[in-house]
């Protein structure tokens, strides 16, 4: 496999910026390639040819859902939060061995991700390199424009670095014969994450506050981009081990002043709103993949196809779709609160909550232990038996997984239309839409902001930590609550969800509380693993994981994490592409 200058032949994926539909409208425009470069309007082209990496659909590589833009299944179904679904343990084995923490350099799919993002990051290297050719009297806005292609190229090499820890970085001058003679080891985590972090820095000073057009990176976005990495970087890890060694505290100062400039931003009203259209681009988008349906082009429109296989299907399914990404019983569990409305941390020591009890003679079902309190967000982001599945009124969530004796009854709701709704697809690809894929949303940074306070860790810090938790909570809080389907009139389950109290938030507790916060926010949205690492927690969460889930999931009788096992294994492919030059992670067999 090589990786090469890839054509545009598509335009399928752009960044929120701020008001106008004229940047999506844009239609292909045939192929082009960088050889033709004198005319200003083909540059454009290949500006926007950069935006259309976030669809991960190039000429070489067609298959988004395995290697997705999302992680779904690198960042959810390898964590705690999700199974990896489908028609079985050997369907897409390559992510069953993610699940199970059986990764290998062999895995088809982690060759995939590394050539697809090193695609996008192709791109992105030519439109510069077609940019810098010019004066800015001769493109107008040249400077913004080198800035936004650098904000995506700096959002592949964070991507690479958080999935693969020891890669080669590729230099925008650098002849494509040369490829083969760039080391993965010349730059360790750290310095990939400061050059990231100050190229992303550098090209905010090149971006206005707002821009005119729906898909334009902007100055606030890539600052907000900044202290997330600088969130990741302030995590010192043992190289050979992964283990978090040191919290740089001056590093999390940074990442609050810079989260401290990014204004205009708000949570919705209400949790269920980031998943309607009429929302999506909204106070709480910062940086998110512009997708649309039936524009005009192939397929049905530039619809997010990483999430392609992942639509429900089963018996009374509105859709007939893969089954794949499907919440875990520890997720459902770990929604559970107390007579407070405050999480149960301990709720691993406690029974299932919402078991489905099937009546196979009738062929009804029904859900036991469910007289305990529970964060109105479970029945925002899982569909669960019994259930209301958003404002489908036809029948509730029922047998809408498609192996469930493998993977239970539970599937997702984010990231879909109510089935019923005009906007959603009702054919090829199955429940598809034009909705958005938000990158950062303006929760994240609150989130990020509380992190980065609790690990200072002073007392007006903590407590400012606090009321941001406590703010995304009373979100959740304020949102209209999923009511039962016979009975509108009630709740569908004993939804309860409270503030954390000053009293009791030592530094160890609000770091309990913000790590908690995160995945029940964030559930299913291809952080969840990432976070673990960046903790230095992933390998006791998983083991802790396996052990819960056993009896459920039997597969996982033998799963184990092992140290080094933090970072996918260097692809094999990509090391023979190397000549024999790369080395693998810590973690691994050595090539």
């Amino acid at each position: 496999m090589k990786i090469r200058n890839i054509i545009i032949v598509a335009l399928l994926g752009m960044v929120a910026g701020a008001c106008s539909n004229d940047f999506l409208e844009n239609k292909p425009q045939g192929s082009l390639s960088e050889g033709n470069m004198d005319d200003p309007k083909a540059v454009d082209l290949l500006v926007t040819g950069a935006y259309a990496t976030f669809g991960c659909r190039y000429a070489d590589s067609n298959d988004p859902h395995w290697f997705p833009l999302t992680n779904w299944s690198f960042g959810e179904v390898r964590s705690d939060n999700a199974y990896k679904g489908g028609g079985g343990l050997t369907d897409a084995i390559e992510i069953h061995d993610m699940e199970t923490a059986n990764l290998q350099s062999n895995n088809g799919h982690l060759d995939g991700k590394w050539f697809n993002v090193y695609c996008g990051i192709s791109r992105c290297n030519s439109a510069i390199r077609a940019l810098e050719k010019f004066d800015e009297n001769v493109i107008k806005d040249k400077n913004t424009r080198l800035a936004e292609v650098r904000v995506i190229r700096d959002h592949w090499y964070f991507e690479l670095v958080r999935h693969f820890n020891r890669i080669p970085y590729m230099d925008i001058d650098l002849p494509e014969n040369q490829y083969t003679s760039v080391r993965n080891d010349e730059f360790t985590r750290d310095q990939h994450l400061a050059r990231i972090a100050a190229d992303l820095l550098d090209a905010a000073d090149n971006l206005p506050e707002t821009q005119p057009e729906v898909g334009r990176i902007n100055r606030r976005a890539a600052l907000a981009y900044a202290a997330k990495v600088k969130l990741y970087q302030a995590y010192k890890q043992d190289p050979e081990t992964n283990a978090v060694v040191e919290v740089d505290k001056a590093l999390m100062r940074e990442v609050v002043n810079l989260i401290d400039q990014v204004h205009g931003y708000d949570l919705l009203d209400d949790f269920q709103q980031l998943d309607l259209l009429e929302y999506e681009n909204g106070p709480e988008s910062v940086m998110a993949v512009q997708f649309s349906k039936d524009d005009g082009s192939a397929d049905g429109g530039r619809v997010n196809w990483s999430m392609l296989l992942n639509s429900m299907t089963g018996t009374g399914c509105p859709w007939q779709g893969d089954g794949f990404f499907l919440p875990s019983q520890d997720l459902i569990n770990a929604y559970q609160t107390d007579e407070n409305g405050l999480p149960l941390f301990d709720y691993q020591q406690r029974p299932d909550y919402g078991v489905v009890e099937v009546d196979n003679e009738n062929g009804t079902f029904s859900l036991s232990n469910v007289d305990g309190n529970v964060d109105p967000r479970l029945d925002f982001i899982t569909g669960r038996p019994t259930i209301r599945y958003k404002t489908y009124t036809e029948r509730p969530c029922g047998l809408w997984v498609r192996n469930t004796g493998d993977y239970g009854y539970n599937n997702t709701k984010r990231f879909w239309l109510s089935p019923e709704s005009a906007d959603a697809n009702h054919g090829w690809p199955w429940g598809a839409s034009g909705l958005n894929w938000q990158i950062i949303r303006y929760a994240d940074l609150l989130l990020y902001k509380a992190e980065a306070l609790i690990e200072i860790g002073d007392a007006a810090g903590l407590e400012q930590a606090r009321t941001l938790i406590n703010r995304i909570r009373q979100r959740a809080a304020n949102s209209a609550y999923v009511k039962d389907f016979n009975d509108p009139t009630i709740d569908a389950a004993h939804y309860k969800i409270g503030l954390y109290p000053a009293e009791g938030w030592t530094q160890e507790y609000a770091r309990k509380a913000l790590r908690t916060e995160m995945r029940l926010e964030k559930a299913m949205e291809g952080e969840r693993f990432f976070d673990l690492v960046r903790w230095g927690i992933a390998k006791e969460t998983m083991n802790n994981y396996f052990a819960a889930e056993k009896d459920n999931r039997t597969y996982y009788q033998n799963a184990s994490f092992e140290t080094g096992e933090e970072y996918c294994p260097v692809p094999v492919a990509q090391y023979n592409f190397s000549g024999g030059i790369y080395t693998q992670n810590p973690g691994y067999p050595q090539f």
